[in-house]
């Protein structure tokens, strides 16, 4: 084991610092009672009151879910079916072309992404709303499960699948009985990274939202263009507060996970 220098202590000291010194600063100041966020003026837990009875807020942040939700089970769909295409189907006519369309996105910058599809919906006459939105937010995302699905298809034990057709299931049923439950982990993980890009587009979402439906990106940059204010401090600290929470949710989990493994292991040696 490599012993901890000086230098590395300084460098790993000053990088979580710079990363995390302004989300303890916002919510710090979120608890402000003073309308300026650079002025302290005592403790006050009014603005998150102010937050909850703001109605713009709350419809953007439910659109905001509600479009996340949505384009990210689509974009598992289509992004599972895709990487299981690219894997397993071999090469066939316009295997390439297939294969960068998916992965455009990637490189893709999102300005030309938004654009694209803005003129898109104009060109076929379709009014930007949360409809929209979804298929904006499905079309990039897909690309990030086929990615991560296509990764965990590619290590598969594809003797498995030959095992259960070979004890009479249907290619559908052992996709379903065998494969499926197998890649499901990258599977999830490709949702939960569909469904937090999603949640946090704006440039995108600028491009294909309507006047009819507006994202919590898009409100909170409309928002800070005036100033920032207190609930904007209010509604990030919770924000934050959601994602640690998800995040030690999904570790406690897979540590869980991880140990009735190895428990299982350990009984399956004994006997």
């Amino acid at each position: 084991m490599r012993r901890l220098t000086w230098f590395n202590a300084t460098s790993l000291t000053f990088g979580f610092a710079f990363l995390y010194l302004p989300m303890v600063l916002l919510v710090i100041y979120s608890f402000n009672d003073s309308k300026l966020v650079t002025v302290w003026a005592g403790f006050s837990t009014k603005w998150y009151g102010e937050l909850l009875r703001n109605e713009a807020f709350l419809d953007a942040a439910w659109v905001t879910i509600q479009v996340a939700f949505v384009s990210s089970t689509i974009a598992t769909i289509l992004g599972t079916m895709g990487a299981y295409v690219i894997v397993r189907a071999g090469r066939f006519t316009g295997r390439t072309l297939f294969s960068g369309m998916i992965y455009a996105p990637l490189v893709m910058p999102e300005v030309i992404t938004g654009l694209s599809l803005l003129l898109l919906f104009i060109g076929i006459g379709l009014d930007r709303g949360m409809f929209t939105i979804i298929l904006a937010h499905t079309t990039f995302s897909m690309c990030y499960v086929s990615v991560v699905v296509s990764s965990r298809l590619v290590t598969f034990d594809r003797s498995l699948e030959e095992a259960a057709l070979d004890l009479g299931c249907s290619p559908m049923q052992a996709f379903r009985l065998v494969t499926l439950p197998i890649i499901a982990p990258a599977v999830v993980a490709g949702w939960l990274l569909a469904f937090t890009l999603s949640l946090d587009d704006l440039v995108i979402a600028s491009f294909t939202a309507g006047p009819s439906a507006t994202t919590l990106p898009i409100k909170i940059w409309s928002s800070i263009r005036l100033g920032v204010s207190p609930e904007i401090n209010a509604l990030s600290t919770l924000l934050i507060a959601v994602v640690s929470v998800g995040v030690i949710a999904a570790s406690i989990v897979t540590k869980r996970s991880a140990l009735r493994q190895e428990a299982e292991e350990r009984a399956a040696e004994r006997t």
